[in-house]
């Protein structure tokens, strides 16, 4: 499966941005899909994930903020950012992987699957 991110952008703090990533090679509709990101001169982390089922998580950071959604007929998956804050200020990457169990679904090594990377930076 590859991944191909994109929406990154300069954004001032209070706005929105809406990241989509599209999946090819295999259709993913059967795999959980997930957002991370990386801040400067942070580690990457956790930021959304949802299931086959539909079933959504979220980073306690972004919960209430962030929504993850996916379209299996177009094999994407999409982050809409909201009430955006400088913190949020990251590289975003989508992954995707079908064997993730849900007490790992946060963990980044439970992903095969990694999307290149999309920037985002909210000014304040």
């Amino acid at each position: 499966v590859q991944l191909q991110a994109s929406g990154g952008g300069l954004v001032q703090a209070g706005g929105f941005l809406r990241l989509s990533c599209v999946a090819s090679g295999r259709p993913f509709s059967s795999y959980t899909l997930a957002w991370y990101r990386q801040g400067p001169g942070k580690e990457r982390e956790f930021v959304a994930a949802i299931r086959r089922t539909g079933h959504t998580y979220y980073a306690e950071s972004v919960k209430g903020r962030f929504a993850i959604s996916r379209d299996n007929a177009l094999n994407t998956v999409c982050l809409q950012l909201n009430s955006l804050k400088p913190e949020d200020t990251a590289v975003y990457y989508c992954a995707a992987d079908d064997g993730v169990i849900l007490s790992s679904i946060r963990r980044s090594s439970s992903y095969d699957f990694w999307g290149q990377g999309t920037q985002v930076t909210v000014s304040s």
